[in-house]
Formats: C-alpha cells, sequence, structure tokens
C-alpha cells in the first residue's frame, strides 16, 4: 500500500495480511512511552514504514552556538515502523508539538492508520505518584470507549482514575474517539521527583503489558539491565537526602508531622520540583534553587534542567 498525504514521505510499499495493531509514543515523564516503544521496535526488528515530514510543525525558537558558530537546531522527527507477524506499526517521535499543529499531527496519524486499517492504537505514558523507586510500577489505561476498556481489562489493565493526560498522548485518545477509532493510553507509575529522569522501570512493565496484549515474546534482559542501573543511581540519590537532612534542612523549616525517614527523599525532590516551577516564572528565584540543589550535593543531576529554564534570555547564566 502506498501512503498518500501530504504531510508524508513514503518510505516502504507495505501490505499487511490482518488489521495490524498501532502503538504511539512521544516524549514525556521519565521518558517512559519513548523507553518502551523503543525497545519494542529494536527488539522485534521493526523496520521502516514512513516518516511525517515535521519542517511544517517546527518554528525554532532559538539558536545553536558551536565553537561560536550559530545553526538552527535539527528538526524533530517522527517515524513510523512495522512489523509482519504479528502486524504492528510503531510510531515514535521526538518531539511533543501543541496547539493547532499537534491537532494538525494527530489527525496525520490518524489519517494512516485509517488508510492501513488500524484496529487499535496503543500510546504510552508515565503516571507520576508519590512513591519510592522501591515500589513496584502499575499500568493503569484511559481508552477512548468504554467497550476498549473492557476488552483490554483481561490483561491485568486498572482504569486510570479521573484526572488529565497531558500532551499528544491523551490528545490521540480524544481524536480518535471523534473517529470511531479505538485508542488507549497505558500510563505507568513512577516517583514523581523522578519525573525528569529516564525511568526503566515504568517502561519495563508496559513492554511487559504488550508482550500480554499482543501476545508476543519480548527478552527483558536489556531493559532489567538499565532498571538495574537506574535502582542503583536513584538509591544513592535517596540514600545521600537521607544522610544529609539532619543536618542540612533549614532550622525553622515546617515540616509534615508524617515524615519518616523513608519519605523524606520524596520530600525533598518535591520541594525542588516547586522550586523549578517558581524559577520558571520568575527568573529571580534562581539562587535559591541553585542553593537548594548545591545543599543535597543534586546540581549535576539538574543542570541541563537548570540552564535551559534560561535559553529563552538567548543565554545561559
Amino acid at each position: 500500500m502506498m501512503l498518500e498525504h501530504s504531510y508524508m514521505k513514503t518510505i516502504n510499499d507495505v501490505e499487511f495480511a490482518t488489521q495490524p495493531v498501532m502503538l504511539a509514543a512521544w516524549p514525556g515523564m521519565g521518558n517512559v512511552g519513548l523507553i518502551a516503544m523503543d525497545y519494542l521496535r529494536r527488539k522485534m526488528n521493526a523496520e521502516l514504514l514512513a516518516e511525517i515530514d515535521m519542517s511544517p510543525f517546527f518554528i525554532p525558537d532559538s539558536i545553536i552556538v558551536k565553537d561560536g558558530i550559530a545553526q538552527l537546531p535539527e528538526i524533530p522527527s517522527s517515524i513510523f515502523h512495522f512489523t509482519k507477524d504479528p502486524d504492528i506499526i510503531i510510531f515514535e517521535s521526538n518531539a511533543q508539538i501543541s496547539g493547532k499543529d499537534g491537532i494538525t499531527l494527530i489527525k496525520t496519524i490518524l489519517d494512516i492508520a485509517r488508510q492501513f486499517k488500524v484496529s487499535r492504537i496503543f500510546t504510552a505514558a508515565a503516571l507520576a505518584q508519590p512513591m519510592s523507586y522501591q515500589a513496584a510500577s502499575d499500568v493503569l489505561a484511559s481508552c477512548s470507549s468504554a467497550a476498549h476498556l473492557e476488552a483490554i481489562k483481561g490483561a491485568g489493565i486498572v482504569p486510570m482514575p479521573d484526572g488529565y493526560i497531558a500532551g499528544l498522548n491523551g490528545l490521540l485518545l480524544g481524536v480518535a474517539a471523534s473517529r470511531g477509532i479505538d485508542a488507549a493510553c497505558l500510563l505507568a507509575t513512577m516517583p514523581s521527583y523522578a519525573a525528569n529522569m529516564p525511568y526503566p522501570k515504568a517502561s519495563l512493565e508496559i513492554v511487559k503489558l504488550f508482550s500480554r496484549i499482543l501476545s508476543i515474546t519480548i527478552d527483558p534482559d536489556e531493559l532489567n539491565t538499565t532498571v538495574e542501573e537506574m535502582n542503583q543511581q536513584l538509591s544513592a540519590i535517596e540514600e545521600r537526602i537521607r544522610q544529609l537532612f539532619p543536618t542540612e534542612k533549614e532550622p525553622d523549616e515546617e515540616v509534615p508531622e508524617d515524615l519518616d525517614e523513608e519519605k523524606v527523599p520524596h520530600y525533598i525532590m518535591e520541594k525542588i520540583e516547586k522550586l523549578f516551577k517558581k524559577v520558571a516564572l520568575d527568573h529571580s528565584a534562581a539562587p535559591e534553587l541553585k542553593r537548594e540543589l548545591d545543599k543535597w550535593n543534586l546540581y549535576k543531576l539538574y543542570e541541563n534542567r537548570f540552564l535551559d529554564l534560561f535559553e529563552d534570555n538567548g543565554a545561559k547564566p
């Protein structure tokens, strides 16, 4: 089947024997969805199907300077891969697009889904929770219809409670529902304090769930190793905060009454998240955030994110 769409770059002419399932992911908290999709694509040896031309959707608001030479940033990629037996289309993008362009992008993806007679679509993302990295990651789901939710409950999926799903993972569900296409977003829980770090533990649970839903066998060893490495890093962070907390907390700081030793790392990381939001609104609060990061020896972990707060000013502090 030749792809016909104004935003598409055709790469492969593919005919599926059955109605394929489409999987999709964008960047987000912990990059949970993208890590899962990338792992599935590699382990299933998926082949290139097509690419969306992202140039109409990409308006850079800054430039990159390297060795004194200015250059435009690379245009984001949005690529479809496919497998046969089972028939699956995997979509991955390294950029979230908002507003009217985001709607246009979602409609483009759904046009391709309709052209290939896709039976259902799954996206994947994270659900931040007040939990430790030691806790299990649960997978919840939000579906475009009650019938679809009932159909996938058998795989051990719990319906997501009332709330919202930010970005294109959620937007796709709403637009798919308006077109009568079954779609679901699988959300794996992760510590809210780790939202800006890769969190492969949640990705692994999504991979396992897709294995059950799609009746495929995926070797988890490589991802298990990544999970263990990240667990060691998070363990070191939590332990460092616990050790420093009695002496480094502000003398007049009022802490929650139920704050035991295990909850201290979450309390501090949540405090840092609030400061990041404060600085995003008022850059004069940056020294306060910097002091807090230095206090817990966490600046190196957050350095890129801290400096990114000042990109709109054309220069970093």
